[in-house]
């Protein structure tokens, strides 16, 4: 996911700037590799018009009865793409803006003055900017739900004379006030959702939230600082991205490019090579962060006074919704690095299982599988560190595998440090490097797993941050990919916790008016619905898909006809998508979840253009409000 807020340009972009992939990858000998795998490939891929994602079992059942069999299990007519700054929905349904940032989660204030940058006092007490993840729990007849925002606007946040460069102590912690997570009550009435203001479940977490440390990680040196030498608590969790939820009701919180965050006052200071920093590069840890300038005023920021606080962010923090007194916890078990979302599931036996993907353009996909089982109403102390993290190897015929992290199959020294430097570990495995793994999620009525790889533009160009090199392979199948596509897998034994697995592709965006080979898309992208850079993803009851997108919006050129970014539905039988909802231009469709009786659904728009949703003033990330004009079901 991007955060549009330092230097104007994208994390990775800002990642690579700071820290410069060799480009030792020479373009011609990736093309010929890939021609040299035509064999392979003509199971896979039909270089001809629509570049079709056949055999193999790859997107079978696609053929036009099939296609329209899944078309009737979508209950909505699908919509064209837009191009201007409101939000669309299908004819039967209707929207309504929930929460948006700045709006009050208690009384004692007037919410956060958008159109003046606001004051430090009360932005701990309102509905955070740029929504991302989020999850609903139902608790004791109530509907609660928490919601990620991933980082604040610093130009419009502070005074317009500073042009986003913090004056001080005061305007740092503004901005991290205003960043972190939301959980808050919502109810329904004859008018529709709203927030329940003073609700006791209310909350707000933030960048000086206090949390604990647990897991093989927690206490270790690399871990330790003046302000905790035990190493086993921390303040605050940072650009909250994706989300996930537990099988015991907590929230799931994931750290994503929290490199941004850190900078030094001594210049270099990142560079000396010595223990403490070792893995600065790998992680894009700077010198002057990405503008939020949080170590010039806050020490805690500053690598060269602090040289372990970046070792204590990038990890799944995990929130009970339920309590508002409760202590976050960062759990250490399921390794750090630039987390999306953590999709948890059971293994047969009771064993938790989370997917996680790593997003940056090269980097891996994780598993956690944890050695204690899960029961119902029983203690769940350990199960999200007290286990194994692998990293994917995906084969170029059509399986795969899970290599375990361990100090003996990387050859690193200790566990904790197997877990820190996760990026690393999986580097040491010989884990497939992936077009950025997004979000991850499992079908509720089948065994099996999707990840959108978004796209990456340094296929076949540049190896990633480690140092790995980048070729096309199997689930990556086209050198600087600007369009991305969705892989799945099935474990073997119909178990998540498997060792091994079978994996195809989903679905490859792509332009079919613009691209007659393999840029054209997968069999299932059609003029009519095609879109680029799949982000967000989640599954409804019914084991449909649902994708969310953020991309180019130009609708030129290359992506002439996809407009604005979206939310689409598929049919993991028949391959079928089709466009239920386009945000406002400049927006990123972020955010999925559903009301306890599946007939709301609850979408996140982030960085919206123009002046959405209000009409006038700025435009305002925001919660949204999908229901059916019937009362129908929605998921």
């Amino acid at each position: 996911m991007k955060d549009q807020n330092h230097h104007d340009i994208s994390a990775d972009d800002w990642d690579e700037l700071n820290f410069p992939r060799s480009e030792e990858n020479d373009f011609d000998a990736v093309v010929e590799r890939a021609i040299s795998r035509r064999g392979f490939l003509g199971g896979v891929l039909a270089f001809g018009s629509g570049a079709t994602v056949m055999g193999s079992g790859l997107l079978s059942g696609t053929s036009a009865q099939a296609q329209q069999a899944a078309t009737n299990r979508f209950p909505f007519t699908p919509i064209g793409i837009q191009t201007d700054f409101e939000v669309h929905v299908p004819e039967g349904y209707s929207y309504e803006v929930l929460a948006k940032w700045g709006d009050p989660l208690f009384s004692d204030g007037e919410g956060y003055d958008v159109a003046e940058g606001g004051a430090l006092e009360g932005s701990d007490r309102v509905f955070g900017e740029n929504t991302d993840g989020m999850e609903t729990f139902s608790f004791q007849g109530r509907q609660l739900i928490a919601i990620n925002h991933e980082y604040a606007n610093r130009k419009i946040n502070l005074a317009a004379a500073q042009e986003g460069t913090p004056a001080g102590p005061d305007d740092v912690r503004k901005l991290q006030n205003l960043q972190g997570v939301t959980v808050m009550e919502v109810a329904q009435d004859d008018d529709g959702w709203s927030v329940v203001v003073d609700s006791p479940f209310n909350r707000r977490i933030d960048h000086n939230t206090p949390m604990v440390i647990t897991g093989p990680a927690a206490g270790h040196d690399l871990l330790k600082t003046d302000a905790d030498p035990t190493g086993t608590k921390s303040l605050g969790t940072f650009n909250n991205c994706g989300s996930g939820k537990t099988p015991w009701g907590t929230y799931l919180t994931c750290e994503e490019n929290f490199n941004g965050y850190f900078g030094s006052t001594q210049e270099a200071q990142d560079q000396k090579p010595n223990q403490l920093v070792d893995g600065y590069s790998r992680y894009g840890i700077g010198a002057d962060g990405w503008g939020y300038d949080y170590h010039k005023h806050d020490a805690r920021f500053d690598t060269s006074k602090n040289p372990n606080e970046p070792h204590r962010a990038g990890w799944i923090v995990e929130i009970d919704p339920t309590d508002a007194s409760s202590t976050p916890v960062k759990h250490t078990g399921m390794g750090r690095f630039k987390h999306e979302n953590a999709e948890v599931v059971l293994a047969p036996d009771g064993r938790v299982v989370a997917y996680m993907g790593d997003d940056e353009r090269g980097e891996f996909l994780y598993k956690f599988v944890s050695n204690g089982v899960y029961v119902p109403g029983g203690s769940t102390e350990g199960l999200l560190d007290d286990g194994t993290l692998y990293a994917a190897v995906f084969n170029d015929d059509g399986t795969g595998e899970w290599k375990a992290l361990t100090p003996e199959t990387t050859g690193m020294a200790s566990l904790a440090e197997v877990l820190i430097f996760a990026r690393k570990a999986g580097s040491a495995v010989g884990a497939t490097t992936m077009d950025r793994p997004e979000w991850i999620s499992t079908n509720p009525i089948a065994v099996e797993a999707y990840c959108c790889l978004t796209n990456n533009r340094n296929r076949g160009v540049k190896p990633n941050a480690g140092g790995d090199e980048t070729p096309v392979n199997g689930p990556n199948p086209r050198e600087t990919n600007n369009y991305g596509q969705i892989v799945r897998w099935r474990p073997h034994d119909d178990d998540h916790a498997s060792d091994t697995f079978d994996w195809d592709l989903y679905v490859m965006a792509g332009n079919p008016e613009v691209y007659n080979n393999i840029y054209g898309g997968s069999e299932n992208i059609t003029a009519g619905n095609m879109f680029n850079s799949p982000d967000g993803m989640g599954f409804d009851s019914t084991g449909l898909v649902w994708i969310q997108t953020d991309g180019n919006d130009s609708n030129e050129e290359e992506f002439a006809g996809m407009g604005n970014n979206q939310m689409l539905v598929g049919d993991p039988v028949t391959g079928e998508i089709a466009r239920f909802l386009t945000g406002p231009k400049g927006s990123e469709v972020t955010g999925l979840a559903w009301s306890s009786d599946l007939r709301t659904m609850f979408v996140g728009i982030q960085h919206p253009g123009g002046s959405w949703p209000t009409g006038s003033g700025l435009p305002q990330s925001a919660v949204i409000t999908v229901t059916r004009d019937d009362g129908g079901l929605v998921g």
